[in-house]
């Protein structure tokens, strides 16, 4: 599924009215089970009797999932759920004397469906998505091909964003207005402002701002501060790093652990070499600077405002501000040389 189960059936349960979660697995999941929340939601996640008692102190209606479910849109014809509801005083009793099954007073709860085989959790999948993508299209947005696109019930999209086939968007994603989004787009738990293309990309855990331009092919990491009026192109890889608004890296660039101000100028096949094998180092290069193309810049390393790196440089002193630093061999011409090279060749036929 290219969404947790978990997470449909929590943002249903909220949806419902439920505010508070109990999750009991084995600990070595607990960060897995976690992730299936928002940040702010109130979860525990236990395997233990005596947190659980303790969960259902608290009097009050309790909703009841016992085995795997996905939850189902309304008019969906009726299939069999494990899914009930019970008083938190009954359910405390229950486990008192060995478990759920001894609970009274259960009733049914709707709206759910349960999983036996990975079939049957795939065609539900689908009917979550479908359901999504309904809610998104009646708040304004445009998905051009429902069927070629898989959207999570975290997601949030602004009026008039166009999302083309092909892309994918999981876990909390919120896109603003006026965007368009793929084809063969990937997106986990992003924020995008409005304006924005994403074109043949993927983001993870960051942030993008409004009027950027990213992709084709583009390779955003977590851990990005992507600003407004951005252009990250073809065969670019950001990784934990600030890009300053209106900053251009045009094509097949690596940016990793840099702190990159305004208007910054990168030129085709820089590289910021920000590891030695044991640690990572940061770049800082600072607004309007201009680095020229194949420039390595070697960590930790400053290229200050307005300065320039030469093409071909390899980059491992401070630059100062509105410099030109050149760090390359000093071009060597031999008059001749390939005529007698070739002459050389032909004289041993």
């Amino acid at each position: 599924m290219f969404e947790p189960i978990l997470t449909w059936v929590s943002e249903k349960l909220k949806a419902g009215g439920v505010r508070r979660f109990f999750v009991a697995c084995a600990p070595e999941f607990t960060e897995e089970v976690r992730n299936c929340f928002r940040t702010e939601d109130n979860v525990t996640v236990s395997g233990s009797r005596e947190d659980l008692l303790a969960f259902l102190a608290e009097d009050g209606p309790v909703a009841v999932l016992p085995g795997p479910v996905l939850p189902v849109p309304e008019g969906t014809r009726h299939l069999d759920s494990c899914a009930c509801t019970a008083e938190a005083a009954a359910l405390r009793r229950g486990w008192e004397n060995g478990g759920i099954a001894g609970v009274t007073g259960t009733v049914p709860l709707e709206g759910f469906a349960d999983i036996a085989t990975p079939r049957e959790a795939r065609e539900l999948s689908l009917l979550c998505r479908d359901d999504v993508v309904d809610r998104l299209l009646d708040a304004g947005a445009e998905i051009l091909d429902p069927d070629a696109v898989y959207i999570g019930p975290r997601v949030e999209l602004g009026e008039n964003t166009v999302v083309l086939p092909g892309t994918i968007l999981r876990g909390a994603v919120k896109i603003g207005r006026n965007c368009e989004i793929g084809p063969n787009t990937m997106i986990r738990d992003c924020v995008i402002g409005d304006d924005t293309t994403v074109n043949a990309s993927q983001l993870n855990e960051s942030t993008v701002g409004s009027r950027t331009n990213i992709g084709p092919f583009a390779y955003v990491r977590p851990n990005c501060r992507i600003g407004d009026d951005i252009k990250v192109g073809d065969f670019v890889e950001v990784k934990n790093s600030s890009i300053g608004d209106g900053t251009k890296i045009s094509h097949l660039t690596y940016v990793g652990d840099s702190d990159v101000g305004r208007k910054v100028n990168f030129g085709c096949g820089t590289v910021t070499t920000n590891y030695d094998g044991f640690r990572k180092y940061r770049c800082t290069i600072g607004d309007r600077a201009f680095i020229g193309c194949n420039t390595n810049l070697v960590a930790p390393v400053t290229v200050g405002e307005g300065a320039y790196t030469a093409a071909g440089s390899t980059i491992t002193e401070e630059v100062p501000a509105d410099a030109l630093a050149v760090a390359r061999s000093r071009q060597k011409n031999l008059e001749g040389w390939a005529e007698r090279r070739r002459r050389m060749h032909e004289n041993h036929k």
